[in-house]
């Protein structure tokens, strides 16, 4: 199926019912006519960019998220985004042409409803699907005729079918006749500016041709290509490929970089070295682990599937269980510099220069930083913090708050553990142990590497 260039796009299409005030959220809609372009269904990292990028497109977007307080955060601006997408939040609140909500019964309203929710995973990295039932529940509860109900949540191949063209055929609705059934994962790289969301082509699969004709009607409202597959299980399978293909080469460079500090070889110059070459490689950078909820969740949505098969994927599964055990090993090798030094773990102080997941964000989800202050503190070491992005953050139950003057915590060793490009290190004394999990900090004196 080719790629559907959209480069002339606008709003979604004719609304069946004339605009209404989108800041009142009381009325419900006669069934099958709608009053809003496009609800989107969860306004996380995901969710919120992707409302803004339909709106600044041109539809009507109706916000809905279950939690009060993140629609309260959104309303004040004091949400992390990237600057483009803050000033669109601005323009948007500020035009009105954004209504948010947390009546999950406003669904109905909506031409299109797109699912936007997180697909973590557990203590036992099993997928930790309760969120993703609970918002597919409400979606198929209110579901009207006429309407594209799409999800994007990352997830097992066969979750659309299970979760929302199952329900809706049992609700008596076709799919492609009196409704329509699709899924195309999200392509957002939080924090990353260098391409626009409109220009990342989306993949779009659907229960059946008239499903993937609607639902690239309705993505090309705002991005520039759409690329439609021939099954939802095809459009599942891609995201799982795009994210499984970034671990395993993580995993990879990270072993890489224990190899190159065994060889005393500085990795970082290997690896750019080697991305000097044109075609056949693509260069992947060593840390202190991985965080988001792609990279170290996803793959384990295949892995679990898999097991009911009784099928194995043995390079996949080393290669996340590489990744999960990354935290372990940077404390291990915390303990290996200050025993070398004849400091025992137990006493000493440990800061930790970032502890975002990763550089420019302010997102703490599945970051390596938790894990492994964690894990430092039940070895009995003093633990803090300096990250200008996070300002508080939970750990064992209890709320922490950055360091104000690294000076005064008198660290034992410094863990460079996430390189967010604003904050500076000259704080750092030259004779002041630094173990660099970033792999950039080549300034520093009293330099190792992870």
């Amino acid at each position: 199926m080719a790629i559907i260039d959209t480069s002339t796009r606008g709003t979604i299409a004719p609304l069946v019912a004339p605009p209404v005030s989108l800041h009142d959220s009381r009325h419900a809609p006669r069934r099958g006519s709608f009053d809003t372009d496009v609800a989107i269904l969860g306004l996380g990292y995901v969710g919120l960019p992707t409302a803004l990028a339909y709106q600044a497109a041109g539809s009507s977007v109706l916000g809905i998220d279950i939690s009060a307080g993140r629609l309260g955060d959104i309303r004040a601006g004091a949400v992390d985004l990237i600057p483009r997408d803050r000033e669109r939040l601005h323009e948007a609140l500020g035009a009105e042409t954004i209504e948010l909500t947390g009546d999950l019964s406003q669904l109905s309203r909506a031409r299109a409803v797109v699912v936007c929710v997180p697909t973590p995973v557990d203590r036992y990295l099993v997928p930790d699907l309760t969120m993703l039932r609970a918002a597919c529940a409400a979606v198929v509860d209110h579901a009207v005729p006429g309407q594209l109900l799409m999800l994007t949540s990352t997830t097992y191949v066969g979750c659309t079918a299970d979760m929302l063209l199952d329900p809706i055929t049992r609700k008596g609705m076709v799919a492609g006749r009196d409704i329509f059934i699709a899924f195309s994962a999200e392509r957002i790289d939080p924090g990353q500016e260098s391409v626009s969301q409109e220009a990342v082509p989306r993949v779009v699969g659907g229960a059946s041709a008239a499903c993937v004709g609607r639902a690239a009607e309705v993505l090309g409202a705002y991005a520039h290509e759409v690329h439609p597959v021939p099954s939802l299980g095809t459009a599942e399978m891609t995201k799982l490929l795009e994210n499984t293909f970034r671990a395993v080469n993580i995993a990879l460079v990270n072993e890489f970089a224990d190899i190159c500090r065994t060889l005393d070889i500085e990795v970082m110059d290997v690896i750019e070295a080697a991305a000097t070459k044109p075609y056949g490689y693509m260069p992947f950078t060593p840390s202190a682990g991985v965080g988001g909820h792609c990279i170290p969740c996803d793959p384990h949505y295949l892995l679990w599937q898999l097991r009911k098969d009784r099928v194995e994927a043995p390079m996949i599964g080393q290669a996340m269980q590489s990744i999960a055990n990354r935290p372990t090993h940077v404390v291990e090798r915390i303990r290996e510099l200050l025993s070398e030094r004849g400091r025992s773990l137990t006493g000493s102080r440990v800061l930790v220069s970032g502890v975002a997941y990763k550089p420019g964000v302010a997102d703490l989800r599945e970051s390596p930083a938790l894990e492994i202050m964690q894990r430092l503190r039940a070895l009995g070491a003093s633990v803090g913090y300096v990250d200008p992005h996070i300002p508080r953050l939970m750990l064992d139950g209890v709320e922490m708050r950055p360091v104000q003057n690294p000076a005064t915590f008198h660290p034992t060793l410094v863990l460079l553990h996430t390189a967010h490009p604003e904050a500076s290190l000259d704080w750092i004394r030259p004779d002041q142990l630094v173990l660099d999990a970033t792999y950039r900090a080549t300034g520093i004196t009293n330099r190792v590497t992870l």
